[in-house]
């Protein structure tokens, strides 16, 4: 989110909604007619694969939707602790999915080459909405703490003022930070750890198995590769702060510009990257894609 907004203009406070609310319109469609045709698709909704992946979209477009509305309320609406509390659990709980939801689907692929025999029993469309579930609440957790620790260490009156909604300037006592960072490297380093021993696991499978399944092995490796770079681009979020020290020291005058296109390249551009690096490259959802505009246009013609 961009937090800025005291330092900015009417014509700049304007152009930075209306670029992040285009940028969010887009990418919304975008994700949007991913779900459109895994809703159309009864085979996709039967595979644990698919399930997991319209799940990262649909959380990816909930996430951006809820920080751009964010980004514009605090430019027009003073927000109180409670409705700003609000949006922030829920920013917060789906930023912290996507890294979890990308373990679990590089798991998903691990079973399906390393141990195909078992994947039907084990990667389950009800295991797999069992695993959404399980997601969520280990991501309410640290937002839910973020809460109780303001609830119990702030005074009354904080909670009757105006603030700047953003979750520096509300989450700011010391516990906070050392909550913050304690959840930041946890999640990193479990994430990480995943992806990096599902990619070794899948490669050194991949050269002992039969020339028939290496084209399946092959694309697992590089869907789990694919998953650690959009790992890494999901976390930039967390970056962001270190990112605007760095950009500062070096254009010390462009505070207001440097805030925005952190916000627009750590919060807002990475959520495209879900359809771009996973839907557009499988077959199944390629395919039914061009069929579908395909198919529009052609009515549209006619």
């Amino acid at each position: 989110m961009n937090s800025s907004r005291h330092a900015d203009t009417l014509n700049d406070a304007f152009t930075k909604n209306f670029i992040s609310f285009t940028f969010c319109v887009i990418i919304n469609c975008i994700n949007g007619s991913f779900v459109y045709i895994y809703h159309k698709s009864e085979d996709l909704q039967q595979d644990s694969r698919y399930v997991l992946y319209i799940h990262l979209v649909i959380n990816d477009m909930i996430m951006l939707t809820l920080t751009v509305t964010l980004q514009i309320l605090t430019y027009t609406i003073p927000l109180s602790f409670s409705p700003c509390c609000i949006l922030l659990l829920i920013i917060v709980t789906s930023n912290k999915n996507s890294p979890l939801n990308l373990a679990g689907m590089a798991v998903e692929r691990y079973i399906a080459v390393c141990h195909p025999f078992l994947h039907t029993h084990m990667c389950t469309v009800h295991r797999a909405y069992a695993l959404i579930a399980l997601i969520w609440s280990i991501s309410f957790v640290p937002a839910i703490t973020d809460v109780i620790i303001i609830l119990a260490t702030q005074p009354r009156s904080f909670f009757s003022k105006s603030y700047l909604c953003y979750p520096s300037f509300v989450y700011n006592t010391p516990h906070h930070e050392v909550h913050s960072v304690l959840v930041q490297v946890l999640l990193f380093s479990f994430v990480f750890l995943t992806l990096l021993i599902t990619y070794l696991k899948v490669v050194c499978t991949a050269r002992a198995i039969s020339a028939s399944n290496q084209a399946s092995a092959k694309n697992a490796r590089n869907t789990i590769f694919l998953h650690g770079i959009q790992l890494l681009l999901c976390m930039l979020s967390y970056f962001s702060p270190i990112i605007n020290l760095i950009m500062l020291s070096i254009w010390p005058n462009d505070r207001t510009k440097i805030f925005f296109c952190t916000f627009l390249f750590t919060s807002v551009f990475p959520r495209l990257l879900s359809p771009l690096i996973y839907g557009v490259r499988d077959q199944k959802f390629s395919s039914r894609l061009k069929l579908y505009f395909c198919c529009n246009f052609r009515k549209s013609v006619e």
